[in-house]
């Protein structure tokens, strides 16, 4: 997905062609006992419709973003994609999601789909193909600098999970945001946006 990075918080990008980069910058990858959690969500009105997505990391750093036309597994699928574009040089990196369908795409179900030339095992083209290639090669990315694979952990939703629960809500903003038309994407990586506070769930469900 091309998205503007905005300046304010959740507000209209005053120019998409002019992208601010927000990603983190290389500095734990020559720590081999480094590791970082993130909490990953997606979030959609309507099902196709606006969708949001978000992971929010241990130390209350975070990413979020709006697609205007998406499905809810697009929200979940580009919530796990950003978490580990976003730290590529995390030697150890664990990405918690309650999606099913997003842990199973990435840990056996893209290779299956790839393999069989982009199709289903009934042979129906496979869905989100884009955002699939998009995860093999962030996986991929991190076998050849030879950091170990992403750990993915199952979390059930909204039973209380701090770092899941500020996933949920900004993938939600996000959701709320992408109604308005506008792709775009924030993030606390580049100084641009402050870090949550994680050692409390969201005060306010939305």
């Amino acid at each position: 997905m091309s998205s503007a990075y905005e300046r304010s918080q959740y507000a209209p990008a005053a120019s998409a062609a002019c992208p601010i980069e927000y990603r983190r910058t290389v500095t734990s990858a020559t720590d081999p006992t480094d590791t970082y959690t993130v909490a990953t969500d997606g979030a959609c009105k309507g099902n196709p419709g606006p969708t949001g997505w978000a992971w929010v990391g241990e130390d209350g750093h975070w990413a979020a973003g709006a697609i205007p036309v998406g499905t809810n597994n697009i929200g979940e699928l580009m919530g796990l994609l950003k978490a580990i574009e976003d730290h590529a040089d995390v030697a150890h990196l664990v990405v918690q999601a309650d999606s099913k369908y997003a842990i199973d795409t990435y840990s056996s179900w893209m290779d299956g789909h790839r393999r069989r030339g982009w199709k289903t095992s009934t042979g129906a083209p496979t869905k989100n193909r884009d955002l699939l290639e998009q995860l093999i090669a962030a996986r991929d990315a991190r076998r050849a600098a030879g950091l170990p694979d992403v750990v993915l952990e199952h979390v059930r939703g909204h039973q209380g999970h701090v770092l899941n629960e500020w996933a949920d809500e900004r993938a939600v903003r996000g959701a709320e945001h992408a109604a308005k038309g506008t792709a775009s994407a924030w993030s606390s990586l580049g100084g641009l946006h402050p870090q949550l506070d994680v050692s409390a769930a969201p005060k306010k469900k939305r």
